[in-house]
């Protein structure tokens, strides 16, 4: 595509623009915009999406971004285009909430509509305005309510491009896994748009590692695709094909012996539920082999509450 028309705005190829896209107002009259960067090569080529921000409390996420666009990756590029998003709900980062005012989540309201609600506009104004310029994205999610993520890519594992990208982008981490009712992922997929999903960290709080990992690897998607040149050595990744939810079985005070990143045996004893006036203790096992690819840190949980996702089939 030689020119791309955004809002209102001509995009020709060679040229970068920042554009504020309207998607609501506040009670008070504040308008809400998205702040989208365009830049395009002199050179057509693949036109690549870097989302952040779509849960207004997983700042991961949207530090990755932010950092790319001042570091100025998506410049000076060899060929093609990038259209980055640092934060598409605005709504809720300044609530400190995954959702939007009305409880709503914009992850779960795809493809959207003009009429709906908060959630449902903001999902329609990526859809219709943004969707139909890019030929594949990658959207940068952080973990929510008091979970940590290791650093890890989500692929369709029907998508053999999804799996591609996912294997060059070498995160820590590679989970095939089958995007949920309603989100871009799934929506993009049915347009034949493979979109990657980023995890890494916990909500309202910043990880270095997770920050690192989530720039090293969009670079390498730039390589590989020919947007830009970087020169970035492969790690050892591991993929796996399943994951399950250790819950608590008792409520109390939760500690953790084993976190994200580390291989746990089936049978292992990996942490512990106290209540809290000194009688009981409550082991927590492993009920499979596997990486914990993302651990509880809240210290009091409840009868049921998710503790460990553990990562299997590798």
């Amino acid at each position: 595509m030689s020119d791309f028309v955004i809002n209102g705005t001509k995009i020709p190829l060679g040229t970068n623009e920042h554009i504020k896209l309207n998607v609501g107002r506040l009670p008070s009259g504040t308008t809400i915009h998205l702040h989208l960067h365009i830049y395009r090569a002199k050179k057509k080529g693949p036109t690549m999406l870097v989302l952040g921000g779509i849960h207004g409390d997983e700042i991961n996420g949207v530090e990755i971004v932010r950092q790319a666009i001042i570091q100025k990756y998506f410049e000076k590029l060899d060929k093609g285009s990038i259209i980055a998003i640092p934060l598409l709900n605005v709504y809720g980062f300044i609530n400190f909430s995954r959702d939007t005012p009305d409880g709503k989540d914009v992850n779960r309201s795809f493809p959207g509509t003009t009429t709906g609600s908060l959630s449902s506009r903001v999902a329609r104004s990526l859809t219709k305005k943004i969707l139909p310029l890019i030929d594949f994205g990658v959207d940068f999610h952080t973990g929510g309510s008091s979970r940590y993520n290791y650093p890890q890519i989500r692929y369709n594992r029907d998508d053999a491009q999804a799996k591609e990208l996912a294997n060059v982008f070498n995160a820590p981490f590679l989970l095939e896994s089958t995007p949920p009712s309603k989100s871009f992922r799934k929506v993009a997929a049915a347009s034949k748009k493979p979109v990657l999903v980023y995890e890494g960290g916990e909500s309202l709080r910043f990880d270095g590692l997770a920050i690192q990992k989530g720039l090293i690897g969009l670079q390498r998607v730039m390589n590989f695709k020919g947007i830009k040149k970087a020169n970035i050595p492969t790690e050892k990744s591991v993929t796996m094909t399943k994951t399950t939810w250790i819950r608590a079985t008792s409520a109390g005070l939760f500690r953790w012996s084993k976190c994200s990143g580390q291989y746990v045996n089936e049978g292992e004893k990996i942490g512990i539920i106290n209540d809290p006036y000194g009688f009981t203790e409550y082991p927590i096992i492993a009920k499979k082999s596997g990486y914990i690819v993302g651990h509880n840190n809240a210290p009091v949980v409840s009868l049921g509450d998710a503790l460990f996702n553990i990562g299997y089939e590798f």
